[in-house]
């Protein structure tokens, strides 16, 4: 993991009406790493990475992104910054009257200015990549499953080679199996491309087996954001309650397992 920032978030407020989600918010994210992120319901998780991506703006405070702001960039420079950076939302957000195929495709299309053809010869390169099989490209989501429907979803993200993969709960609705299945093949694309992946979770298994740091939303801000042992020695009631409890004492003993036996 390198020391390079490539995501700098600085006193961030986030507010709906009088509802304050974010209030002097910080965080830093480095070149190479998985980011987890979690935290209680209401604190703003999925807030934040809409935020840091660009699909909201802030009441407050300042994001760079490869030490550059959305909001001060041109149309065209912000298009570029974009193009950096690969989003899967938690609920896939395919085009439902779209083929999968033409779901990855499309971005092909419209920011690469591919031609369908070769778009659709790329789409199914993602595709391999993202571990779903050869006829899954035909087929409309409404046909996939929801662990297909999550890889389909990543493949879109991949479609234009992005250095920081954006994940909004990868494995909420999935199995054991299934979600592990997923962690793993996050895993082994960050090493094998290259990226540094932002990880919105409450999947505990996922932030022992997965993550190289977490940062723990809480009280409006970021509570702590360093590794595991530390992150799980904060003197805070629901860091102890989650990550101490029989689900995260479970997670930590089976990492530790699957350690041993390597």
């Amino acid at each position: 993991m390198s020391e390079d920032v490539i995501i700098e978030v600085r006193n961030l407020v986030n507010r709906f009406a009088a509802q304050v989600v974010h209030d002097d918010l910080n965080l830093d994210m480095y070149r190479g790493e998985v980011l987890g992120v979690v935290g209680g319901s209401g604190t703003g998780k999925s807030v934040l990475l809409r935020t840091i991506v660009g699909l909201r703006r802030a009441n407050a405070g300042s994001i760079r992104v490869f030490g550059q702001s959305l909001s001060e960039l041109s149309g065209r420079e912000r298009s570029r910054l974009e193009r950096r950076m690969g989003v899967l939302y938690q609920r896939g957000a395919l085009f439902s009257s779209l083929t999968v195929c033409e779901n990855i495709a499309l971005p092909l299309i419209e920011h690469a200015k591919l031609k369908r053809p070769a778009a659709e010869r790329l789409s199914r390169v993602k595709l391999a990549l993202a571990g779903l099989p050869q006829g899954a490209g035909d087929k409309y989501p409404a046909e996939l499953s929801g662990g297909m429907v999550k890889r389909a979803a990543l493949a879109r993200a991949l479609a234009l080679d992005p250095e920081i993969l954006f994940l909004d709960e990868p494995t909420a609705g999935l199995d054991p199996i299934g979600a592990a299945a997923f962690d793993q093949l996050i895993g082994t694309l960050r090493d094998a491309l290259g990226l540094s992946v932002f990880l919105v979770t409450h999947d505990l298994d996922t932030l022992y087996s997965l993550c190289d740091r977490v940062a723990v939303l809480a009280h409006k801000k970021v509570l702590v954001a360093d590794r595991l042992e530390v992150v799980t020695a904060t003197d805070d009631a629901w860091v102890a309650e989650y990550f101490h409890g029989p689900r995260g004492r479970a997670a930590a003993q089976a990492t530790t397992r699957a350690q041993g036996s390597r």
